[in-house]
């Protein structure tokens, strides 16, 4: 079956993916930094925002932070 690449809209930062049959692969470059989360408690890695829709009705809320 021929891979899907998302296209996610919005305030998504370091996330890049896409859809292989009923799987959902995503990609996150662990080395990028884009300054403190809200709480200023961690470092945010990467984000998909308040969530990112993708076929089927399927929404993604994700967050990846480091500590500080």
């Amino acid at each position: 079956m021929a891979q899907v690449k998302l296209q996610f809209g919005g305030d998504v930062k370091n996330v890049t993916g896409y859809v292989d049959g009923k799987k959902l692969v995503l990609e996150i470059d662990l080395s990028k930094d884009f300054g403190p989360s809200k709480s200023g408690k961690t470092q945010v890695v990467a984000t998909t925002g308040p969530g990112a829709r993708i076929d089927g009705g399927i929404l993604i809320g994700l967050n990846v932070n480091r500590k500080q």
